[in-house]
């Protein structure tokens, strides 16, 4: 699996951090995440007083993990984080994942100098977050997550790690278990309603455990009071099952489920659990087969249909292929994008907003090989995440509502505009828009080349995003539009002044006016100008042109660098003017003088310039205002300078005869200085 990045703001890691110490003979203190009350609450007060103390002053002998972590490890504090605890406990069933999330390699004998450290996947990366042990108590007693032995103490420090990671420990408050159990793996998370599933469920759900995934289950309740109470049949409403097993008796038509209590007791006692006479009708071999991995307390077979029936959710934690073991059957393959939604450019909003819906980003996937076990079509789970949105929960934000949909693709390889989704349905959806971290879903498509257009559900909302595409066999995928790129014909020769239209001949006379002896006129001249003629054109409402536009202008058409243009360059100018202003009219729908920012792509490429997302979410931030349109000024201003930058750069790329592909970084530079 890849290495952890550390993220302490010195970027030291944890054993450098911890040889520090040692040699000092000091105890560490994360300057990172004090001990004080910004680390517990950013909303609230503390109404007691809290005192942090570490595990050596709160008990005589105190010891990272006794006698191997599990589930009887976890006790809830005072913080409403239950869905973390779900998570821990389901992480202590899975040694791998858990010695990756929980070092083995710390203690408070060998080594001690007040630091611990924990590994979490967070947006497609593994970072390794170190925390000092000083952890909040009230009377000598933890106040947060704790283990029911007192001497024991991974748990707290695991969730004192995971409060840093999130900002503090109230942004842990509200969760749902799977959030969790992806930061501890990696995985993607499916939640299936055991009433309305699909038909495949049992194939997929096998598919999952084949493929090393964590599953588990529970039973709905319908009031507090039912939490943890415990059935007729023997299972217990609101609380977390895990799912270990699952097996087709051959030669009946019988598919069985294997459970597991956490608790390691209360078992279900209906049709093939322990000792039930239905083992006795099968085939003494296929008993033994199945019975083979022999059964742990608290762990029992149902046939399916009875687990449907008792069971209201199922949820799945699918693994990435870098958190599998070597010897799990089958791996997914995983692509992964980032991107984020930006107002102005490309927050457009769901497909209720047609006219800024094609301006969120935009991503291709070729779907090529059929599944294993079918000819006709490939399974594909897509998830879309969004990014940090519990850290700034301080800052007065919460989760954005999200969701995405899917169209079969045309052959183009650039952004699909406007009118293809205004003609052509989607093809899959995630079944709702909503206000969770991430949004998964599993589709089953025919081989086809498809586009994914992830959003969030009102335009203009901004948050950063991580979209993941699993599929059983490699689809390829590509974001659309994230090419930066020119192709801008060579500029007219100007006709000779005896061939001069009227219009031609009415700009000779005022240039004439304006530049004098020189026969060449300066910025203010120009500006004096284009603000003379463009004022006679009613078409255009505009409170003319600035300074800097005009300076764009001569910076375009100065062939000779003597910072002024002579009328022979103005006349090649007015031309590509002229241009440019059908182009924003045509943007400018309601003739009120501007044109909404989300049309910047396209009013771009009718000017034979593609720019990709972060350039477009830079230049709507640069020149959009608060309502998100771009008034005829610095529409003009940007798209002189865009046409003077690819220019530039198409006079130092001579070889490719008027078209260049540019790095990004030179673009930029270009962009500061133009």
């Amino acid at each position: 699996p890849p290495a952890a990045e550390s993220t302490q703001w010195d970027g030291k890691t944890f054993e450098q951090l911890r040889q520090e110490c040692l040699q000092k003979g000091v105890l560490f203190e994360d300057p990172d995440f004090p001990a004080a009350d910004s680390s517990l609450f950013f909303s609230q007060t503390i109404p007691v007083q809290i005192q942090w103390k570490r595990p050596k002053e709160i008990c005589e002998n105190p010891k990272f993990i006794v006698g191997g972590a599990d589930r009887t490890d976890i006790c809830q504090g005072q913080l409403g984080d239950c869905w973390l605890l779900a998570a821990i406990a389901s992480l202590t069933l899975k040694k791998d994942a858990m010695a990756r999330v929980v070092p083995p390699d710390q203690d408070f004998d060998h080594n001690y100098a007040g630091i611990f450290h924990f590994q979490f996947w967070q947006h497609n990366k593994w970072l390794d977050v170190v925390v000092d042990d000083r952890l909040p108590t009230v009377r000598n007693r933890l106040i947060m997550l704790h283990s029911a032995s007192n001497d024991e103490f991974w748990s707290a420090l695991l969730e004192k790690a995971y409060a840093k990671l999130n900002g503090s420990y109230e942004s842990l408050k509200g969760g749902s278990t799977m959030e969790a159990m992806e930061d501890f793996t990696g995985g993607v998370g499916e939640i299936y309603e055991t009433k309305s599933a699909p038909e495949n469920l049992f194939s997929i759900m096998k598919k999952a455990l084949d493929r090393g995934s964590m599953m588990g289950c529970s039973i709905d309740i319908t009031s507090s009071a039912e939490s943890e109470a415990k059935t007729t049949t023997g299972l217990v409403k609101g609380h977390a099952y895990s799912i270990t097993g699952m097996e087709e008796v051959r030669g009946q038509t019988v598919k069985l489920i294997r459970v597991r209590n956490p608790w390691g007791q209360v078992e279900w006692n209906g049709a093939w659990s322990d000792n039930s006479r239905e083992w006795d009708y099968i085939d003494k071999k296929e008993k033994d087969r199945i019975l083979q991995n022999s059964l742990e307390d608290g762990e029992f077979w149902m046939e399916f249909e009875d687990f449907k029936k008792n069971y209201d959710k199922v949820e799945i934690c699918n693994m990435t292929p870098d958190a599998l073991d070597d010897d799990t059957k089958r791996h997914w393959a995983v692509s992964v994008f980032e991107g984020n939604w930006i107002r102005g450019s490309t927050a457009g909003g769901c497909r209720n907003y047609i006219d800024t819906f094609w301006t969120n980003p935009q991503f291709r996937l070729q779907l090529e090989d059929a599944d294993d076990d079918d000819d006709d079509v490939c399974s594909v789970v897509i998830a879309l995440m969004q990014k940090n949105r519990r850290k700034l929960r301080k800052e007065g934000l919460d989760l954005e509502t999200i969701g995405f949909a899917v169209y079969e693709a045309p052959d183009d390889e650039t952004q699909v505009e406007k009118d293809f989704f205004r003609y052509h349905p989607s093809k899959a959806r995630s079944r709702t828009y909503i206000n969770m971290r991430e949004v998964s879903e599993r589709f089953t498509l025919p081989p086809g080349k498809y586009l994914l257009v992830p959003t969030t559900y009102q335009p203009h909302q901004e948050a950063d995003f991580i979209i993941r595409i699993f599929s059983e066999k490699k689809a390829d995928a590509i974001e659309l539009g994230s090419n930066v790129d020119a192709d801008l014909p060579d500029p007219p020769m100007p006709t000779a002044p005896e061939e001069e239209t009227d219009e031609e001949k009415s700009l000779r006379r005022l240039f004439d006016q304006l530049a004098g002896d020189d026969k060449a006129i300066s910025v203010r001249e120009l500006q004096q100008m284009l603000n003379g003629v463009l004022s006679r054109r009613k078409e255009i409402k505009f409170d003319g042109l600035s300074l800097s536009t005009c300076h764009s202008i001569i910076n375009l058409m100065d062939v000779d660098n003597t910072g002024m243009i002579e009328f022979q360059e103005f006349k090649v100018f007015w031309e590509k003017m002229k241009n440019w202003i059908m182009l924003f009219l045509a943007f400018d729908t309601d003739r009120s003088g501007k044109m909404s920012s989300y049309e910047l792509r396209s009013a771009l490429k009718a000017a034979g310039m593609q720019l990709n997302n972060q350039l477009l979410q830079l230049v709507g931030l640069r020149f959009a205002d608060d309502t998100f349109n771009i008034d005829f000024d610095d529409y003009l201003t940007c798209i002189v300078r865009l046409e003077n930058m690819f220019r530039v750069f198409q006079a130092m790329d001579k070889f490719k005869r008027g078209r260049v592909k540019m790095n990004m970084m030179q673009f930029l530079m270009l962009s500061m200085n133009v």
